[in-house]
């Protein structure tokens, strides 16, 4: 009856193997029949019941079994792992001759892109790079620029004050004054300013927060052609070879004389459109010789040195530069404006 029983478990157990996928099902028919309550273990305790004469031949043929099982489990288990391991090699496999996957890579915002080609134009005129700070003294923003308490120039802006005397700058004009003062009296400097400006205003064609460069040359026995031939330069450099450049008389409160700057319409090359009024030309920059006074409280001497300023919005240039017509998609990300640049 027990040599039976023996013979049926091995038999389940060569059936149950074959059919075995995992290690998982190989660990389970170790534990059906040879755990602590598994069926073999079951028939070593029944030998208890048996005489002496008996008990030797079942035990030997329950060990027998033992090791026969044990040894079958042995060579499944080692063939799943195979199975396993060489699965697990096809599924991770790489076709190294397959191209390498690329990461999207981010570029430089279309400002940034027309600051920079504004900034080298002029370093290769030889001007030096000055920044300052975005939240600027009353002193620096207008009192120094010849620009009192009282003056009426001073509604032209519409300033964001944070006290009585400290706001966010509304022009990057205030660099003038603290450069000036930086250098020795009477020393000669030319300089650009970048930077952001706000000023409480926001549609189509104006922001909060724009940039603006400010630029300033001292020097002696400089004539107002010597502006001209630089600003002509520069925007030569901008808009190409052929655009045409003129100076209009105009008023700002730095600078006597001052000139409006304009150039051909970059839509029509100065044929009439939409864009350019139909007049053919399109205002791009604000310049003029520095008013005396401004040399005078920031330590200069007019009598010594000449000086002359200009002023121009870098969106402005970017907007004719590129054709775009409304401020605002500088500044929404929308990633179908940006990726075009």
């Amino acid at each position: 009856m027990i040599n039976e029983k023996i013979e049926a478990i091995k038999a389940a157990v060569s059936e149950q193997i074959a059919r075995s996928k995992g290690l998982q099902d190989v660990q389970d028919i170790r534990v059906r029949y040879l755990g602590k309550k598994g069926e073999l273990t079951a028939i070593m305790k029944e030998m208890k019941n048996l005489s002496k004469e008996e008990r030797p031949k079942i035990g030997q043929l329950v060990n027998s079994a033992r090791a026969e099982i044990e040894e079958h489990l042995k060579a499944r288990m080692k063939e799943v792992k195979e199975q396993e391991l060489a699965d697990k090699i096809q599924s991770e496999k790489i076709d190294i001759t397959l191209p390498g996957r690329k990461p999207v890579m981010g570029h430089e915002h279309i400002l940034h892109q027309t600051l920079r080609e504004m900034e080298e134009s002029f370093l290769r005129m030889g001007f030096s790079i000055v920044t300052g700070p975005d939240i600027e003294s009353d002193y620096f923003n207008f009192k120094c620029l010849n620009l009192p308490d009282d003056h009426p120039a001073r509604d032209m802006q519409d300033s964001m004050y944070v006290t009585d005397d400290i706001l966010l700058r509304t022009h990057t004009s205030g660099m003038e004054a603290r450069t000036l003062q930086a250098h020795k009296p009477n020393e000669p400097f030319k300089m650009i300013a970048p930077g952001k400006v706000y000023r409480c205003d926001y549609d189509a064609t104006h922001s909060p927060i724009f940039h603006q460069m400010e630029g300033m040359i001292v020097d002696k026995n400089i004539r107002f052609s010597d502006l001209k031939g630089i600003l002509e330069d520069f925007l030569h450099d901008m808009f190409g070879a052929d655009t045409r450049v003129r100076f209009r008389a105009s008023y700002f409160p730095f600078t006597e004389p001052s000139a409006e700057v304009d150039i051909s319409c970059v839509m029509c090359g100065g044929r009439g459109c939409r864009v350019c009024s139909h007049t053919g030309w399109l205002e791009i920059l604000g310049c003029g010789v520095t008013n005396w006074e401004e040399l005078r409280l920031n330590g200069y001497d007019p009598k010594q040195v000449n000086a002359f300023a200009f002023g121009m919005g870098v969106e402005r240039i970017a907007m004719l530069k590129y054709g775009i017509d409304d401020l605002r998609l500088f500044y929404e990300n929308d990633m179908r404006f940006l990726n075009q640049f």
